[in-house]
């Protein structure tokens, strides 16, 4: 069997803001019903987090459960626990409407952060990132540039992205190019 690697192999870009690989990181997406006591028990159980609520995020010890949809949700965790974390979700919801997939080796995970986080951000996505409108634990799926993409900001001022990992390579050439230094508008200074 051939080792696991991310599909930007540990890139990292310092420009006006930092651009990096975040490496091998486990990934499940949940579907199911987020208002049932047993799937927020078993979210819990799994991840030691709560079911978010709508267009949030929630970071703690290693995981993350960011809130996709009405009935989906996507789980973060090591890597190498992400058939644990599945067989643990499978067996607190037995008998329940659900459906639990590893989507690890499908997605890129990159960290966006420095001064000019926002700005790197604002200048390929449609969201409202000024401070007052996008802040920490708040999470958004758009479009970055022409290809899907899902951000959160944590308390530390960085964004976290997933995007597919068949456009891993465009996605961080474009934050790259974003990030250039004299390319800052000050938009958020």
């Amino acid at each position: 069997m051939s080792d696991a690697v991310t599909a930007l192999n540990g890139a990292r870009y310092e420009g006006f803001a930092t651009i990096e690989d975040q490496g091998l990181t486990g990934m499940i997406t949940l579907r199911g019903d987020l208002a049932s006591k047993e799937v927020k028990a078993a979210v819990k159980s799994a991840i030691g987090l709560a079911v978010p609520a709508q267009r949030q995020a929630l970071t703690g010890d290693g995981a993350a459960a960011l809130w996709m949809s009405p009935d989906e949700l996507l789980l973060m965790c090591p890597y190498d626990k992400v058939g644990d974390t599945i067989a643990a979700l499978e067996q607190a919801l037995k008998g329940q409407h659900f459906l639990a997939v590893n989507v690890s080796d499908a997605r890129c995970f990159m960290r966006i952060s420095g001064r000019g986080a926002r700005e790197v951000l604002a200048k390929v996505c449609p969201v409202d990132l000024s401070p007052d409108a996008f802040t920490p634990g708040m999470f958004r799926r758009t479009r970055m540039a022409q290809v899907p993409a899902a951000f959160w900001l944590d308390e530390a001022g960085a964004f976290h992205l997933v995007c597919f990992r068949s456009v891993a390579d465009y996605a961080f050439d474009l934050l790259k190019a974003s990030a250039r230094p004299g390319g800052e508008v000050g938009l958020y200074a």
